[in-house]
C-alpha cells in the first residue's frame, strides 16, 4: 500500500505525466484522505528512511495534518504521532551529536512545524503538557547547558511562531469555538510556560547575537508575535533594548547589505510588536518611553539611508516606511493615551510631551516624497486631529497645548499636494502615477477638512495667503513660474469652497455669506484679474475652468466679468492637448448654464466661434480616430471615437442654453437655432439613403445626427420657464417652428429606419427633449412617434421608456391632448400588455418586466391625476378598460412585487377619486352609530359604486390572505396601509352601502366572525385614514401571530 500511495502521489504531480493519470491520482489521494488509516501510510512515509521523494513527503504530511485537524485521530493514533516525530526531530535536529543526520529542507521543516503544531492545539491541555519543554531540550547539546544547538534553535523558534499564528494571530478569521479553544490554551501557556519560554528567548539571544543572526532575527519576531499576549516584563529588558539598538546601529555598514538590511528590519519589528501590546493608557505611555522608541527613530532618521540619501536613487525606501510604521503606531498610541485621559493629569502630560517629540518624526515622513510613505504616517495624523477637534470642542487644557502644532502640520500638508519635481501631467504613460497622486490628495484634502473645523480663522488664513502669493508672484515674474506651485495654488483654491459654501452659497443679499465666502471672492477677483488663464501649462488652463465652474455664484454677482472668461472658454475648447480640449466641453457647458442670462452680447460671436467643432463623424470601432494636429501631445489614442461624441453632445447642450437667453429676442433665438440644425438636417438628409441600405457607418451617423439634435432641444428647453405646480408655458412660436421643424426631420430619420435599435433609442432620447420647446405642436405627431418608437421587435425595456416621456406629454399639454390621447391610447395600450404577457427569460428580462410594469402603472396614474380620466372609458377605449382593470387587479395581489402592489393599489384609488362621485355626509363627531349614514352613492359613472365594492373592495385582501405573505414585512405593511387607504376611498363614496355589503357579503364570506366584523367595520367607520391604516396592519399582524390565515 505504501508503494501504491507514494507512485500516486508521484504521479499526481509530475508535469510530465498522461493527462487522465493525473486525474485517477488526484481522485486516489482525495478518497485517501478519508479514509481513517489513509494518515497512517502517509505518517510512515513522511518520517522513513531511507526518506522518500520531496513530493511523497510534503504531500504526505500534510494528509496527516488534515487528519489531525478534522478529528481522524484517537488517544493511541495521537501518542503514536507525538512519539514518533518528537523521536524523529530529536535524530535530526536535536542536541546529541548525530553526524549521519541530514536536516530536511525548508519546505520539509515548515511542514513539520504545522505537524507539531496541529499536535499542540490537539493534546497541550491534556495529554502534551511538556510540550514546550520537549521542543526547548532541542535547543542544547548533549552536556552543555547552553542553546548552542543551532538546527534544534531555529526548530524551536519556527514551532513558538507557528504556535503563535494557530491561536493568536489577530488577522486569522476562527469561529467562535475555535476562538474559546485559542483563549483556553493561551491562558495555559500563561499559567504552565510563560516565564520557561521568555527565559529561553534571553538565553537564545545571548548565545547567538554576535554569531548568528538568522538566529537573532528569529528570535525577535517571536518574542514580538508572544509579547502581544504574554507577560511583558518577562520579556523586555535592557539587555534586549541594547540588542535592537546594535541592531539599529548601522553607520559602519556599507549600502546595500542584505544580511545587515535583514537585521535592522527584525529590530524595528520588535519595536512595533512590543508596543501592540494592550496595556492601559499610562502603562503604553510608559513602555514608549522604556523603550526609548523616540531614540530608536532618531537614530534611524538621522542614518545615511534616510539622511544624506534621501533625494538620491540609492534613498533605501524599504527602511524608510518601515520607520514611518514605527512612527505612526506609535503617535496613534499616544494619542490614544490622550484620549482617554483627564486635563493635566500625568498620563495628560506625559502625552503632549510625547506628541512634540514625536511631531517631527511625524511631519518628516509626511512630507517624504515617496507617496507610499507620506500615505504610511496619515492614520496617526488623522487620530491626532480628530483629537485636536474634539478636545477644541470642549474646551480642554489639552486643546490648547497642542494647537501650537496646528500650522505645521497644514503647512506640511499643504507642501505635499504639490507635484512634485519628477512629475508630468497629461501623458499616457504616466495615468497610473497620477491616479495615485490624486487618491493621496483625497486624503491630505481629508486631513485638511479636519484643520479646518479645528481652527477656521487660521486655515483661511494660510489658504489666502498661498493663494494670492502665488498669483502675485506670477505678475511679478510676467507669467514666468513653475507650472507645479500654480497648480497647488489653484488646487487649493477649488478646495477651499468646501468651508466657503458650507451656508450653501457665497452670497446673501450681496454680501458675502462668512468670513470664508469673503476670503473666496477675493481670490476669485485676483484669478480674473491675473491673467491666470493665459498660463500655457494645460494643468492649469483646466483647473481655471474647473474653478470658475464651481464657483459660479461669484460670476453671477459680478457679470462684467463673465465675457472675458467665456472667452477664455471659447479658447479653450480648441485646445490642443486632447484631455483639455474634452473636458473643456463639458466645463463650458456647465458653466454656460449657470451664467446663461448674461451671455446676450457674446452669444452669436460663441457660436460661430464654437462653428467648427460642431461637424459630426460618426467613427465605428474599428476605424481609427483621425487628428488634423501634429502635436503628440494631442493624440486622441485611447479615447474612443463615441467618446469623443458623448463630449461634443456637450457643446450642443451648451449652444442650446446660450440661444435659450431670455435677454435675447425670439427671433434671433430662432436665427441662432436655425444656423445649427440647418446643417444637421442636410448631413442627415445625405446620410438616410445609405442607411436604409443598410450601411454600418451610416446608420450610425444617423444616429449621432438625431442624438445632436435632441441635446440641443435639452439645453433650450432647460432655460425656458419652469413651474413644477403647472404645466409651462407654451414656448414663442418662431422657437416651436423651428423645433418642429427639427422634430419633423427626427420623425422621418425614425420611420425609415425604425427597425434598428440604435435608432429608436437616440430618437425616443430627442423625442422626451423636444417636447417643451415645440410646445403643443408635437401633439398631431403623437401616433407618429409612438408607432415609429415601437416597432415589432421592441424590447419591453423601450415600452416603459416610451411610457416615462408620455407622463411628461400627458402633464404639460392636459388642456389639449384629450383628442390625440383618445386615438392613440389603444394600440398604445395594446402593445404595453402584449409586452406584459410575454414570459420572462433572465434576470434582465425579468427588470425590463418589473419596470415595464411600473411605468405602465404610473402612466394612467398621470392620466387619472390630470383630469383625462373620461378617456380611459372613452367609446374608442371601453373594449380595453376590462383588461386595464384586470392587469391593475393582477399587479396588486403580487406578493413578489410589493413596490408594483403599492403602486396599483395607488391607480385603484384614483380611479375610485374620479369616478366614484361626491364624498358622502361624514357622521357627527358624537356618533358612534355607523347606520347614521344615509346618503347614497353618486357615481360619476353608472354602476361604478357597485364595481368598486365587488371588484377594488377584495383585491385589499388577496395579498394578505396568501400564504407566502408575511405581514411583519416592511415593504408588505407598505402595500397594506395602501389597501386601507382604497377602502376609506370607497367607503368615503359609498357609505353604509359598503358597510353593509362588508358585513353580509365580504367579511362574512371570508370567514370573519361577528365580532370581528363590528369591531372592523367600527374601525373603518371612525377612523381617520391614518388611524385605518394602522388598524388594518396591526390587526392582519395579531391574526397572523394566532395563527389565523384569511380565506
Amino acid at each position: 500500500m505504501d508503494a501504491q500511495v507514494q507512485n500516486a502521489i508521484e504521479v499526481a504531480f509530475d508535469a510530465r505525466a498522461d493527462q487522465t493519470l493525473k486525474s485517477q491520482a488526484f481522485d486516489f489521494l482525495n478518497q485517501l484522505r478519508s479514509e481513517p488509516q489513509g494518515w497512517q501510510i502517509c505518517f510512515s512515509l513522511a518520517m522513513r528512511d531511507p526518506r522518500a521523494t520531496e513530493v511523497v513527503r510534503h504531500v504526505s504530511l500534510d494528509i496527516v495534518n488534515n487528519a489531525i485537524k478534522t478529528g481522524q485521530l484517537g488517544d493511541q493514533d495521537f501518542e503514536f504521532v507525538r512519539d514518533n516525530i518528537l523521536a524523529y526531530v530529536r535524530n535530526i535536529y536535536g542536541g546529541a551529536q548525530n553526524n549521519n543526520a541530514q536536516y530536511d529542507s525548508i519546505t520539509i521543516q515548515n511542514k513539520i512545524t504545522q505537524t507539531m503544531t496541529n499536535l499542540f492545539t490537539a493534546l497541550y491541555a491534556t495529554q502534551w503538557t511538556s510540550f514546550f519543554h520537549d521542543i526547548l531540550g532541542l535547543t542544547a547539546t548533549a552536556g552543555s547547558g547552553t542553546r548552542d544547538n543551532a538546527a534544534g534553535v531555529m526548530l524551536y523558534l519556527r514551532i513558538l511562531v507557528s504556535v503563535h499564528d494557530e491561536i493568536a494571530d489577530v488577522l486569522v478569521p476562527r469561529s467562535s469555538e475555535e476562538q474559546r479553544r485559542d483563549n483556553d490554551l493561551k491562558d495555559l501557556v500563561r499559567q504552565r510556560d510563560k516565564a520557561m519560554i521568555a527565559s529561553s528567548w534571553h538565553e537564545i539571544l545571548a548565545q547567538w547575537r554576535s554569531k548568528d543572526d538568522r538566529i537573532v532575527e528569529l528570535c525577535l519576531t517571536a518574542i514580538g508575535s508572544w509579547v502581544a499576549w504574554t507577560e511583558i516584563s518577562l520579556v523586555v529588558n535592557d539587555s534586549l533594548l541594547n540588542l535592537l539598538f546594535q541592531y539599529l546601529d548601522i553607520q559602519h555598514i556599507s549600502d546595500g547589505n542584505i544580511q545587515i538590511n535583514q537585521r535592522r528590519e527584525a529590530a524595528i519589528e520588535a519595536f512595533i510588536n512590543i508596543l501592540s501590546k494592550k496595556m492601559s493608557a499610562s502603562d503604553k505611555l510608559e513602555l514608549v518611553e522604556f523603550l526609548k522608541v523616540n531614540e530608536a527613530v532618531s537614530q534611524l532618521v538621522e542614518s545615511r539611508e534616510l539622511s544624506e540619501l534621501r533625494n538620491t536613487a540609492i534613498y533605501d525606501t524599504d527602511l524608510a516606511e518601515n520607520v514611518a510604521k514605527l512612527v505612526n503606531n506609535t503617535v496613534s498610541d499616544v494619542v490614544k493615551a490622550l484620549d482617554s485621559s483627564k486635563d493635566n493629569d500625568p498620563t495628560s502630560r506625559r502625552g503632549i510631551s510625547l506628541l512634540g517629540t514625536f511631531l517631527p518624526h511625524l511631519l518628516r515622513f509626511l512630507s517624504d516624497e515617496y507617496d507610499e510613505i507620506c500615505s504610511t504616517v496619515i492614520p496617526s495624523l488623522t487620530d491626532l486631529l480628530t483629537l485636536m477637534r474634539k478636545k477644541a470642542k470642549s474646551n480642554s487644557i489639552v486643546a490648547s497645548e497642542i494647537s501650537p502644532m496646528l500650522p505645521i502640520i497644514l503647512e506640511v500638508v499643504i507642501a505635499k499636494m504639490k507635484y512634485d519635481e519628477t512629475s508630468y501631467w497629461g501623458h499616457d504613460d504616466t495615468q497610473t502615477d497620477e491616479a495615485e497622486f490624486q487618491e493621496l490628495r483625497g486624503r491630505l484634502h481629508n486631513l485638511q477638512k479636519v484643520i479646518a473645523e479645528v481652527d477656521e480663522s487660521m486655515y483661511i488664513e494660510k489658504i489666502r495667503n498661498i493663494v494670492v502669493s502665488t498669483f502675485d508672484k506670477l505678475q511679478r515674474q510676467n507669467g514666468q513660474l513653475d507650472w507645479r506651485e500654480l497648480e497647488l495654488a489653484m488646487h487649493e483654491l477649488d478646495l477651499f469652497g468646501d468651508i466657503a459654501y458650507k451656508k450653501h452659497g457665497l452670497y446673501s443679499k450681496t454680501k458675502p455669506v462668512t468670513p470664508a465666502a469673503e476670503q473666496l471672492i477675493g481670490m476669485m477677483s485676483k484669478l480674473v484679474k491675473t491673467g491666470v488663464a493665459s498660463f500655457s501649462h494645460p494643468a492649469i488652463q483646466l483647473q481655471y475652468m474647473v474653478i470658475c465652474e464651481r464657483y459660479h455664484a461669484f460670476f453671477e454677482a459680478n457679470p462684467q466679468l463673465i465675457t472675458p472668461v467665456l472667452e477664455n472658454f471659447v479658447r479653450f475648447t480648441h485646445h490642443d492637448h486632447i484631455k483639455v480640449r474634452l473636458r473643456s466641453w463639458y466645463l463650458f457647458y456647465k458653466f454656460v448654464k449657470h451664467v446663461r442670462l448674461y451671455v446676450e452680447d457674446i452669444a452669436e460671436t460663441a457660436i460661430q466661434a464654437l462653428s467648427d467643432l460642431l461637424p459630426i463623424r460618426a467613427e465605428l470601432s474599428e476605424e481609427p480616430v483621425e487628428d488634423d494636429n501634429d502635436d503628440p501631445s494631442s493624440s486622441e489614442s485611447g479615447q474612443s471615437a463615441n467618446a469623443r461624441f458623448e463630449s461634443q453632445l456637450y457643446l450642443y447642450e451648451a449652444i442650446g442654453c446660450i440661444c435659450s437667453a431670455r435677454a435675447i429676442p425670439p427671433e434671433k433665438q430662432a436665427m441662432l437655432i436655425r444656423s445649427i440644425v440647418n446643417p444637421l438636417f442636410a448631413d442627415l438628409e445625405a446620410h438616410l439613403g445609405p442607411a436604409k441600405n443598410n450601411d454600418t457607418r451610416a446608420i450610425l451617423q444617423v444616429h449621432h445626427l438625431i442624438k445632436a439634435l435632441g441635446t440641443l432641444a435639452q439645453g433650450f428647453s432647460d432655460g425656458m420657464p419652469k413651474n413644477p405646480s403647472t404645466a409651462a408655458p407654451a414656448p414663442p412660436d418662431n422657437i416651436s417652428e423651428e423645433f418642429a421643424q427639427v422634430a419633423e426631420a427626427v420623425l422621418v430619420a425614425l420611420e425609415q429606419l425604425r427597425s434598428s435599435l440604435d435608432i429608436r433609442e437616440a430618437s425616443r432620447s430627442a423625442f422626451a427633449r423636444l417636447v417643451a420647446p415645440v410646445g403643443s405642436r408635437i401633439l398631431p405627431q403623437l401616433p407618429r412617434w409612438i408607432d415609429g418608437l415601437l416597432a415589432e421587435t421592441s424590447t419591453k425595456d423601450e415600452m416603459a421608456m416610451l411610457l416615462n416621456p408620455l407622463v411628461q406629454v400627458v402633464f404639460r399639454f392636459k388642456s389639449e391632448i384629450y383628442d390625440v390621447l383618445n386615438t392613440l391610447l389603444a394600440p398604445l395600450l395594446q402593445r404595453v400588455f402584449a409586452g406584459i404577457a410575454e414570459p420572462v427569460t433572465g434576470t434582465d428580462d425579468e427588470i425590463q418586466h418589473v419596470e415595464l410594469k411600473r411605468e405602465y402603472l404610473n402612466f394612467l396614474l398621470r392620466i387619472l391625476d390630470n383630469g383625462l380620466e373620461s378617456v380611459l372609458v372613452s367609446e374608442s377605449n371601453q373594449p380595453i378598460f376590462a383588461t386595464v382593470v384586470s392587469t391593475i387587479e393582477h399587479f396588486a395581489k403580487d406578493v413578489n412585487d410589493f413596490q408594483t402592489a403599492k403602486s396599483a393599489f395607488t391607480v385603484l384609488r384614483s380611479m375610485v377619486v374620479a369616478w366614484g362621485g361626491p364624498d358622502l355626509e361624514s357622521p357627527s363627531s358624537t356618533s358612534t352609530n355607523a347606520n347614521m349614514v344615509s346618503s347614497k352613492p353618486q357615481p360619476k359613472l353608472h354602476g361604478f359604486d357597485s364595481f368598486m365594492m365587488t371588484t377594488f373592495s377584495p383585491v385589499c385582501w388577496a395579498i394578505p390572505s396568501n400564504s407566502n405573505f408575511d405581514p411583519k414585512d416592511a415593504q408588505g405593511q407598505l402595500v397594506l396601509a395602501e389597501a386601507a387607504v382604497l377602502q376609506k376611498a370607497i367607503y368615503a363614496k359609498t357609505g353604509q352601502t359598503y358597510l353593509t355589503y362588508l358585513r353580509e357579503m365580504e367579511l362574512s364570506g371570508m370567514g370573519m366572525d361577528t365580532g370581528t366584523i363590528e369591531e372592523y367595520l367600527n374601525a373603518l367607520y371612525n377612523f381617520d385614514t391614518k388611524g385605518f391604516q394602522r388598524f388594518f396592519q396591526v390587526r392582519l399582524t395579531s391574526l397572523d401571530d394566532q395563527g389565523s390565515r384569511l380565506k
